[in-house]
């Protein structure tokens, strides 16, 4: 999806992230700036604002007079994302709690539906990602929902590459579970649920949520 307001840097590093996330640039890979900044018909200036923010995400590393390389993972770093998203996303579900509309929970609930009948891995990580943002953005800390895109954003990559082999769209009851109990006004029901939910991820990383 376009966003015409948005800073060309943002955009670039967007763009750069999806193909990352994707496979469609692999770990190692040499982020060369000329190359980036031609296609994007961009100077150099946003494209190292672009490598900084797939720095913060985890998808890049700096080296010395050499540049930026596409950042490798582990599965220990799949534990610490998960542990962090967690915590975190537990946290502004608690603030966003009193923030939810029925509007927003249905919309939750769509998003879990159609992650169901996604046809692709791709299609069930949009869709996944949506209900997460969905029920944490009421929580209005702007700093903490960029931190949590951070980290999800390094999870799809984790998901994206243990999927690639084979897709099965999962029944995510963990989802409906979380929205039964945001629905019946039971906050902290709802937040032990979604902690157990995604810190689940980090032991079971070919069937992530």
């Amino acid at each position: 999806m376009d966003h015409p307001k948005e800073p060309l840097a943002l955009r670039i590093g967007r763009e750069l992230a999806r193909r990352i996330v994707s496979g469609e640039i692999a770990a190692g890979t040499r982020l060369r700036q000329d190359h980036i900044a031609a296609e994007f018909g961009a100077s150099h200036v946003p494209v190292r604002e672009a490598f900084r923010q797939l720095e913060s995400q985890g998808l890049a590393k700096s080296e010395p007079r050499r540049g930026f390389r596409v950042a490798g993972f582990s599965l220990d770093e799949l534990r610490e994302i998960s542990e962090m998203r967690a915590a975190l996303e537990v946290l502004a579900l608690r603030k966003a709690a009193p923030h939810l509309t029925k509007a927003i929970l249905d919309e939750a609930e769509e998003a879990t539906r159609a992650g169901e009948r996604a046809r692709d891995v791709q299609s069930w990580d949009a869709e996944n990602r949506r209900f997460h943002r969905l029920i944490v953005t009421p929580c209005r800390m702007p700093r903490l929902l960029k931190t949590i895109d951070d980290l999800q954003v390094a999870s799809s990559r984790f998901l994206l590459a243990g999927w690639r082999t084979a897709w099965e769209a999962p029944t995510d009851r963990d989802h409906r579970a979380i929205l039964a109990a945001l629905r019946s006004g039971q906050v902290e029901t709802a937040a032990a649920l979604l902690g157990r939910h995604v810190q689940w991820t980090g032991k079971n990383p070919k069937k992530f949520g």
